[in-house]
């Protein structure tokens, strides 16, 4: 059976992403902060299993990893998982600085390297969910899009290492999708928020499906995908 280890399985994309491919059967191993949500996961994600760990806290991960099972193979490690904090570089603290460095990037980061042995035994696939704010930089945007324009290069990065270990990498990079964090952005922005506006998770998701179930003879790099409207 296919086995994917999901982060942000609780909302937005990484939900729609982890009710699709458990509606074809593949094997669900969700990523939860805490036991409370991990509970919580397990009961809309019917035969899912969770690993617990706080993405704020990555240099914990490993120890949190060792207390619990970690699959022998892995097919796909989808880093779907993100935080938000606009603001201008005048006004951000360093607190919001490092959190948003420390979900968006260093936990991808360190939860990769403690599942790399499990992904090259299944010649598996790391997917990042990344951002156009990981290509693009815009005002009010700056510790957030440089968390992602890091994400880009870790995943470019670890791209030319797993090459040879049969790891496929690929990034994609969502314009604004309608999601809990879109709403939150767009308070953040003072504006008001129509989901209709933007493309939906759902979109997003067969996206992220399409990278996953390409042929084996052929891997997307870097896919970008912005609202049709």
């Amino acid at each position: 059976m296919t086995t994917h280890v999901i982060t942000g399985a609780g909302s937005g994309i990484g939900a729609a992403v982890a009710r699709r491919l458990h509606a074809r059967g593949d094997d669900l191993v969700l990523h939860a902060r805490d036991a409370g949500r991990a509970k919580e996961l397990a009961a809309e994600f019917p035969g899912a299993r969770t690993l617990v760990g706080d993405l704020a806290d990555p240099e914990r991960l490993s120890w949190a990893l060792s207390h619990q099972t970690v699959p022998d193979r892995i097919d796909s490690l989808l880093h779907i998982a993100g935080v938000v904090d606009l603001g201008e570089v005048g006004e951000l603290s360093a607190k919001s600085w490092r959190h948003q460095i420390a979900v968006n990037l260093l936990a991808p980061a360190e939860l990769t390297r403690l599942l790399l042995p499990s992904l090259r035994a299944a010649r598996g696939h790391v997917l990042f969910a990344n951002s156009g704010a990981g290509l693009t930089a815009h005002a009010n945007w700056s510790a957030y899009s440089a968390s992602k324009h890091g994400l880009k290069a870790l995943a470019d990065s670890l791209r030319l290492e797993e090459h040879g270990n049969g790891v496929r990498v690929t990034s994609v990079y969502p314009g604004r999708t309608a999601s809990r964090m879109q709403a939150q952005i767009h308070q953040q922005e003072g504006r008001e928020y129509d989901p209709a506006a933007w493309m939906s998770a759902e979109s997003v998701a067969t996206t992220i499906l399409t990278s996953l179930d390409l042929p084996r003879d052929a891997e997307i790099h870097d896919l970008s995908v912005r609202p049709g409207k």
